[in-house]
This record gives C-alpha cells, structure tokens and sequence, in this order.
C-alpha cells in the first residue's frame, strides 16, 4: 500500500512539472514570436525613413542636421538587439522623426504632396502596428516573467535554465510627454 502511494506522488509530481515545463514552453515560443512581430513592424518602419527623407529632402535641402540624425538614429535602430536596446533607440528615432514632421510643417506645399502625405500615412499606419505589437509582447512577457517566478514554476524554471524576458520599452522622455498641439 505504502508504494503505491508513494507511486501516486511520484506520478502526479511528474505530471505538474511537466505541465509546468511545457506552459513556460508555451510562453516562451509566444514571447518570441511576439518579438518577431515588433521586429518586422520597425523593418517596415526603418524602410519607410528612407523615402520619407528624401521626399522632405527636395524641399528643405537646408535641414541637413535633421537627415543626418534620422540616418543616425534609424542605422543605431536597426543595429540593436535587445528590448532595451531597441527600446532606448528606437525612442531616439521617434524623437529625430519628430523632427523631420517639423521641417515639414514649414513647407506647405510639401504638405499638400501626395508622396509626403502617403509617406506620412504609411508611417502613421506602422506605429500603430507596432504599438499594437509592443503591448501584446509585452503581456506576453508579463505572464512568462509572472509564471517563471511564481511556485512551484519557478523550481521547474531553474532546473531547466528559463531566463526572465525583457519589456520592451521606450526609454525616452519626450516618448512619454503628450504631444503638444499648436493652433
């Protein structure tokens, strides 16, 4: 009797820390492949830069700090590996493409051009994706990051060498004040 309840633990030991396992598995896969998504959304918006630059570069040939930290920022953009990483640049970006809708504001008849406000749409269309993609990323991580540490996960977790996972974050703080609107 004794053994067969000792079997019993054994099996339903077993068969929790499989499930625990496999849903920091299940996590993983989806915090990567969210990871993904945010990847391809900034590989959109780092090939729109480009054609946004120098459409806005035929009318204001005279903002060349501007174009200079645009191609900065989005090569430093494109070269960042990690959430912070991405985040602290990617932040950098916005703030050097704030700039650039700037330059525009001064040039109404760049504004009334169809390329530059198709550009412009395309962008805006973008950030929207990608903000869309940064929030489900991030509540994926949340509960991967939520599930590794809570028990009895968390002893499956460090046996098998589960990492916490990174937010991904704009770390700037002109990302996180509103945007000011003149009439």
């Amino acid at each position: 009797m004794g053994l067969i309840v000792l079997l019993a633990v054994v099996v339903v030991v077993g068969i929790l820390a499989i499930s625990a396992y496999n849903g920091l598995v299940g996590l993983r896969v989806r915090a990567d492949s969210s990871w993904s998504d945010i990847d391809v959304q900034l590989k959109r918006r780092h090939d729109l830069i480009p054609n946004l630059v120098e459409t806005v570069k035929g009318y204001a040939a005279h903002e060349k700090s501007t174009f200079e930290d645009i191609a900065k920022f989005r090569s430093v953009a494109m070269q960042a590996t990690t959430p912070a990483e991405r985040g602290a640049a990617e932040g950098q970006l916005t703030t050097a493409l704030k700039s650039l809708f700037a330059v525009a504001e001064n040039y109404p008849q760049l504004r009334a051009s169809e390329q530059f406000t198709s550009l412009q749409g395309s962008l805006s269309e973008v950030e929207s994706t990608i903000q869309e993609a940064r929030r489900y990323y991030n509540a994926v991580v949340r509960d991967y990051n939520t599930k590794l540490q809570s028990f009895p996960t968390n002893i499956v977790g460090n046996m098998f060498g589960f990492q916490q996972k990174q937010f991904f974050q704009m770390d700037t703080p002109a990302d996180r004040a509103p945007v000011e609107v003149k009439f």
